[in-house]
C-alpha cells in the first residue's frame, strides 16, 4: 500500500467512524423530547427541514449555484430513493417512541441484508452465500426481538423499526440501480418529502402547529447529526472497502444502545436480556456478512 493510498484509507476509515458515532447520538436526542408521542410529526417536520437546509448549504459551498441542475438528473431512481428515505426517517421516530431504542436500532442494523435481498429481487444482482446465511441468522434475531416486544405490548414499535430498515434499503438499492443519481439531491428530496408529509399529518391530526422550544432545538440538533453524518459517510465511502464500511456502520447501532443505557446521559433505558440476545445475533450476522463479502467470489455461469 503506497503512502497516498494509506492516507486515503485512514481518511475514509476516520470519516466512516465519525459518521457512525455522530448518528449514534440520534437515539438519545429523541429520548430527551417532551411528550414524544404527541409531537412526533412536529419533530419530523423540523428535522426534515434541517437536513435539507444543511445539505443545500453544503452543495452551494461545493458546487455553487450549479448544484440546482442536479434536480434535473434525479429521475425515477432519485424520486423513489427520496421517498424511501423519507419514510425511513418517519418510521425511525415512531419506532423510537413506541419501543426501546435497542429494538429500533438493532432492527435498523439489518439494512445491509435487506439491501442485498432487494438488489437480488429487483436488480438481479448476484447474491453471495454469505448474504443468504446472514439473512437467515438475522431473521432469528429479529424473531427474538419481535417475541419480546409482543410480550411487552410494544410490537408496533418493532414493526416501525423493520419498516425503517426497509426504507433505508429502498434508498440504497435505487442508488445502485442508477449509480449516477445525485445522492445529496436525493437526500434533500427526502428531507422535503418528510416535512411536507408531516405538515399534512399535523393538519389532519394535531390540535396545534407548534411544539415546545426544547423539542424544536432537539429536532434541529438531530437533523444536524443526520446531515453531517451523511456528508462524512459520502466522502469516506470513496476510500473504504464496502465490507469495512458496513462494519463501521454498526457503531450507530451499538453506540445508540449504549448512550440510552449508560447512566451518564440520564436515560437509563436498560434493554431486556432477550432484546440484547436478538441484537447480538443481528450484529453477528452483519459481521459474518461483511467478512464473507471480502472473500473473492465468482457468480455461477449458466
Amino acid at each position: 500500500m503506497t503512502s497516498d493510498t494509506s492516507n486515503k484509507y485512514f481518511l475514509g476509515f476516520f470519516l466512516a467512524l465519525a459518521a457512525g458515532l455522530i448518528w449514534s447520538f440520534g437515539a438519545p436526542t429523541i429520548r430527551y423530547m417532551v411528550d414524544a408521542q404527541i409531537y412526533q410529526w412536529h419533530y419530523l417536520f423540523c428535522r426534515g427541514i434541517t437536513v435539507a437546509t444543511i445539505l443545500v448549504i453544503f452543495l452551494l459551498y461545493k458546487e455553487g449555484l450549479a448544484f440546482r441542475h442536479n434536480f434535473k438528473k434525479v429521475g425515477l431512481s432519485g424520486l423513489l430513493g427520496g421517498v424511501g428515505l423519507a419514510f425511513a426517517f418517519i418510521f425511525f421516530i415512531f419506532g423510537m417512541t413506541f419501543t426501546s431504542a435497542a429494538t429500533t436500532l438493532f432492527m435498523i442494523g439489518t439494512q445491509p441484508l435487506f439491501s442485498g435481498l432487494f438488489a437480488y429481487i429487483f436488480l438481479r444482482e448476484y447474491v453471495r452465500s454469505a448474504t443468504v446465511v446472514a439473512c437467515v441468522i438475522s431473521l432469528l434475531g429479529m424473531f427474538l426481538m419481535a417475541y419480546n416486544d409482543w410480550q411487552a405490548g410494544t410490537l408496533l414499535g418493532w414493526l416501525f423499526g423493520l419498516l425503517c430498515s426497509i426504507g433505508f434499503s429502498v434508498f440504497a438499492v435505487t442508488l445502485r440501480w442508477r449509480p449516477d443519481t445525485p445522492k445529496f439531491t436525493t437526500i434533500i428530496i427526502a428531507g422535503i418529502t418528510c416535512s411536507l408529509f408531516s405538515i399534512i399529518m399535523i393538519t389532519i391530526s394535531a390540535d396545534e402547529y407548534t411544539m415546545p422550544m426544547r423539542n424544536v432545538l432537539l429536532s434541529m440538533l438531530h437533523g444536524s447529526f443526520v446531515a453531517i453524518g451523511l456528508i462524512c459517510l459520502s466522502i469516506g465511502a470513496r476510500y473504504l472497502p464496502a465490507a469495512e464500511f458496513m462494519l463501521l456502520s454498526l457503531l450507530e447501532v451499538v453506540g445508540g444502545v449504549l448512550w440510552c443505557w449508560m447512566p451518564i446521559f440520564g436515560i437509563n433505558e436498560v434493554p431486556s436480556s432477550v432484546t440484547l440476545l436478538g441484537g447480538a445475533t443481528i450484529i453477528f450476522a452483519i459481521t459474518y456478512h461483511a467478512v464473507g463479502i471480502r472473500q473473492p467470489s465468482t457468480p455461477p455461469t449458466l
